[in-house]
C-alpha cells in the first residue's frame, strides 16, 4: 500500500465530480488530473479518472499505463454495455482509469444522445472523486462537462495568451450555464442579447441582472443566488518567478471586478526539472519525485480541495 502524504485526511467522503479544462492545449491539463487523482486516492479517497479529451487522450500516458483494450469509445459505442467494463487499474492503490478514446477520427464530436449517456452514467458512479480531463478549448461538450462538476478546475500558465484564453474559457461556461437556467427564468431574450456580437449587447453578470431586475425584481434575485454559486477554480501551472505565483490572484480580481463573479484559485504549481522528468518516464510526478517541488504544490492544492469539501485534515508532523 501506498502511505498517504502528509497533511491530507484519509477519512472516507461523499463522491464529488472534478472537471479539469484549460483555454489551450500544453498546458499541463493532464498531468494535473493524474498527479491530483493520486493525490486524492493516497488520502484514502477512492478516485476514478476519466479521459474526456476525445480528440487527444493522452491520460494513460500520464499514468505510464498502456493503451487498454477497452476505452471510452468502446463504452459510447455499445461494445461494452456498462462503464466498469473499460475501467483499467493505474497501480496506485484506489486510483482507477478509463482511458479516452483512440484512433476515431469523430471521437471528439459526440452526438447529443452518447453525451447524454455519459453524463448520466458518470453522475451514477461511485468512487468519491470523478476526476474528468478534459479537452482544450471551448466547444459544446467541453463546457458542458466542466459545468457539470463540483469544481470546475481551470489549468492556465503565466503567460499573455494563455491568461486571454483562460478568461475566454471561463467567460464560455459562464454562459454556457446561462443557457441552461434560461427557461426556468424565462430570460431567453436577455441570454440571445448577451451571446450576440452587436454593440452594446449584454457582456456581465451585471448585465444580465440589470436587465432581468428590470422585468422581475423576484426572479432576478433567484438568478443572481444561482450564478453567483458558479464558481471556477483556478490553477496556475509552470510558474518560474515569484511574480508568476501571483498570476492567479491577479486573474481572480479581474474576474470578479469586470464580470461580478467570484473565483477561487487553489493554488501554483512551480516550473519544475523533476516534473518533466517524471512525465517523460511516464509516471505521476508524486509517485517518482513526492519530495519536489510540483509535487508539494499539488498536495498543497489537493488539500485545498478536501478543505472546499469539508473534509478535515490530520495536521502535518
Amino acid at each position: 500500500m501506498v502511505s498517504g502524504p502528509p497533511g491530507l485526511s484519509r477519512r472516507p467522503r461523499p463522491r464529488r465530480i472534478i472537471a479539469v479544462g484549460g483555454g489551450k492545449g500544453g498546458i499541463g491539463k493532464s498531468m494535473v488530473s493524474a498527479n491530483l487523482g493520486v493525490a486524492l486516492a493516497q488520502s484514502g479517497a477512492n478516485v476514478l479518472l476519466v479521459d474526456v479529451d476525445l480528440g487527444g487522450a493522452n491520460l494513460h500516458t500520464c499514468l505510464g499505463v498502456g493503451q487498454p483494450n477497452a476505452t471510452l469509445s468502446d463504452f459510447l459505442r455499445r461494445n461494452k454495455a456498462q462503464l466498469e467494463e473499460v475501467i483499467v487499474p493505474t497501480g496506485v492503490p484506489r486510483l482507477s482509469l478509463i482511458a479516452g478514446a483512440q484512433d476515431a477520427l469523430d471521437a471528439a464530436n459526440l452526438k447529443y444522445a452518447q453525451k447524454q449517456k455519459l453524463l448520466r452514467t458518470l453522475m451514477g458512479t461511485s468512487a468519491d472523486y470523478l476526476i474528468l480531463d478534459l479537452g482544450a478549448g471551448t466547444s459544446f461538450n467541453t463546457i458542458d462537462f466542466f459545468i457539470l462538476a463540483d469544481h470546475g478546475v481551470l489549468v492556465m500558465l503565466p503567460e499573455p495568451t494563455s491568461v486571454e484564453n483562460a478568461y475566454r474559457f471561463a467567460k464560455a461556461a459562464f454562459f454556457r450555464k446561462l443557457q441552461q437556467v434560461e427557461s426556468q427564468y424565462g430570460i431567453e431574450d436577455l441570454v440571445d442579447d448577451a451571446l450576440t456580437t452587436r454593440e452594446g449587447a449584454l457582456r456581465t453578470l451585471h448585465d444580465v441582472l440589470a436587465q432581468a431586475r428590470r422585468k422581475d425584481p423576484a426572479i432576478a434575485d433567484r438568478l443572481e443566488r444561482e450564478l453567483s454559486a458558479f464558481r471556477i477554480r483556478l490553477i496556475v501551472n509552470q510558474a518560474r518567478t515569484d511574480a508568476d505565483l501571483s498570476v492567479g490572484t491577479s486573474v481572480a480580481a479581474a474576474w470578479k471586478k469586470f464580470f461580478g463573479i467570484e473565483m477561487d484559485v487553489l493554488g501554483a504549481i512551480r516550473y519544475d526539472d523533476e516534473a518533466w522528468r517524471a512525465v517523460r518516464k511516464r509516471k505521476p510526478v508524486l509517485i517518482e519525485r513526492p519530495d519536489s517541488a510540483a509535487a508539494t504544490a499539488i498536495l498543497g492544492i489537493a488539500t485545498r480541495i478536501l478543505t472546499l469539501d469539508g473534509s478535515p485534515q490530520r495536521s502535518t508532523p
